[in-house]
């Protein structure tokens, strides 16, 4: 029964997606509809199958011997999947506003849905070819949403974008041959030895994995397609940047790091020294970014680039406690960076406007919106009795608790980082809600908070963002049972 549900939750968004291409529909409503409910049933098979889990591999299809496609539920599949199962119909709902009345929208559903059937694809995956393919698939469906509006800015990101996530999957397809032909792919914690193979070629198997299915997880130097993406539509940005495109790239590689390459092979090697070299210059550089960058969105993929390295951060220690700490950043980050996307794309959508001094004053005319984006923020920044607080808190200890070089200077990173999120991110409420005199840039206009369509999935995030803030526990003793290889 187990596997039905993880075949349904799969294949209904991808079925129903280019089933939506297919139909004549033309109503808007008719098209919510449709898309609502098997994004739905979609997610409620996922929750179906948790509740029912871990489920044993098995395989759909055999290729040759070793190639296959394989699927399961183990701990960390239920998180990645349940998280996305959860913030989808939320992002379905705040685009059927957001989108109202675009002469386009039937397709940009259909490919919207049809990325959460391969999201979960990722997610499901039972060994490393199968979340290859998956990958693979991700990107390709996700170049119409990065170029939707089919200008030349959207065309220019669209080619941008696929550039850089096939060239990525280039680098990574490498390292699936590899492990498959000498370990056979399949995900098992602890990974395996590959005693046949010598160090020098594993450590360089191992970056090719890190860097190629890093690239969707923006590691410099393979960072810059993500704010040039944000040309898109705010519900795709909203999922590219805080669910599905980025963190499918940090759930690769906590996959290929903890379930095929052993960490006590990985811990002190030349792989893990060039990786957290990367990672650490990331979280410092694109916080740096994020700070100088004027245009709203543009500002907040920036911060995204550098919070997934704080992700990586915890994930390259090759330890317990940095492993829940990565888990732990990925699901809370979400959660706050879907809110703050969410709030930026309000704002962009009510009064047209895309940069960061226009905010000026706008607070009189969003009220809501902007405190919504001010709590957002202080998680992001770190501040105490938000969720944003307990992970950071987590990767901190955990680079403490590791006591090598990396983890101290890691550490001093995460630091000044968190002090650079602050001034990029309270700024722009500063200006909300304080602007200086005679720069109110919205002063007299009929401006307001959005529908409540917009408005729902906004409150949601924020609400998870407080509960988990201030009930870790929730969450936390779950991660302790991922990493602990059940």
């Amino acid at each position: 029964m187990g596997n039905f549900f993880i075949i349904a939750a799969i294949l209904l968004p991808i079925i129903s997606g280019f089933g939506l291409l297919q139909l004549k529909i033309k109503n808007e409503q008719t098209i919510q509809l449709y898309s609502e409910y098997f994004v739905i049933a979609a997610s409620l098979a996922v929750w179906l199958g948790i509740l029912n889990g871990p489920h044993k591999l098995f395989t759909l299809y055999n290729f040759s011997k070793g190639f296959s496609i394989d699927f399961y539920m183990d701990p960390l599949s239920m998180l990645f999947a349940g998280m996305v199962s959860i913030m989808w119909p939320f992002v379905l709902l705040y685009a059927f506003e957001y989108m109202k009345g675009e002469k386009e929208l039937k397709g940009f559903i259909a490919f919207f849905i049809m990325t959460y059937g391969i999201t979960l694809g990722i997610a499901l995956s039972g060994n490393i070819l199968t979340l290859y393919v998956f990958f693979e698939m991700l990107s390709l469906v996700t170049i119409p949403l990065v170029s939707f509006y089919q200008d030349h800015d959207s065309m220019y990101a669209g080619r941008y974008y696929a550039c850089f996530v096939i060239g990525g999957a280039a680098l990574a397809f490498i390292a699936v041959v590899v492990t498959t032909v000498n370990a056979g792919g399949v995900f098992v914690y602890g990974g395996y030895r590959m005693d046949g193979l010598s160090d020098k070629f594993l450590n360089v198997v191992y970056l090719l994995a890190f860097f190629g299915f890093g690239v969707k997880a923006a590691v410099f130097p393979f960072h810059s397609w993500l704010p040039i993406a944000s040309v898109a539509p705010t519900p795709v940005t909203a999922l590219l940047h805080a669910v599905a495109v980025v963190n499918s790239g940090v759930y690769a590689i906590i996959r290929v790091s903890y379930y095929i390459f052993s960490t006590d092979f990985l811990h002190g090697s030349g792989a893990q020294y060039a990786a957290m070299s990367a990672v650490l210059f990331t979280i410092i550089y694109a916080a740096g970014k994020a700070l100088k960058e004027r245009h709203f969105k543009r500002r907040l993929a920036y911060s995204t680039i550098s919070n997934l390295s704080y992700m990586l951060f915890g994930i390259v220690l090759f330890t317990k406690a940095g492993m829940i700490a990565g888990m732990a950043h990925m699901l809370f980050h979400g959660i706050i960076k879907m809110s703050l996307f969410l709030c930026a794309g309000a704002f962009m959508h009510v009064t047209g406007k895309n940069y960061v001094f226009e905010i000026n004053g706008i607070a009189k005319k969003m009220p809501l919106t902007f405190t919504l984006y001010t709590v957002g923020a202080l998680s992001l920044t770190g501040v105490p009795l938000f969720c944003g607080f307990i992970s950071k808190w987590k990767l901190f200890t955990a680079g403490a608790a590791d006591g090598s070089v990396f983890g101290i200077v890691g550490i001093i990173c995460l630091i000044l980082a968190a002090f650079l999120c602050a001034i990029y991110t309270l700024t722009v409420s500063i200006r909300a809600f304080f602007p200086v005199s005679g720069t109110d840039f919205n002063y007299g206009r009929e401006i307001h908070d959005p529908g409540v369509y917009m408005l729902i999935p906004i409150i949601f995030f924020t609400a998870a963002n407080i509960i988990l803030g201030i009930f870790p526990q929730l969450i936390i003793g779950f991660l302790d049972y991922v990493a602990g290889g059940i």
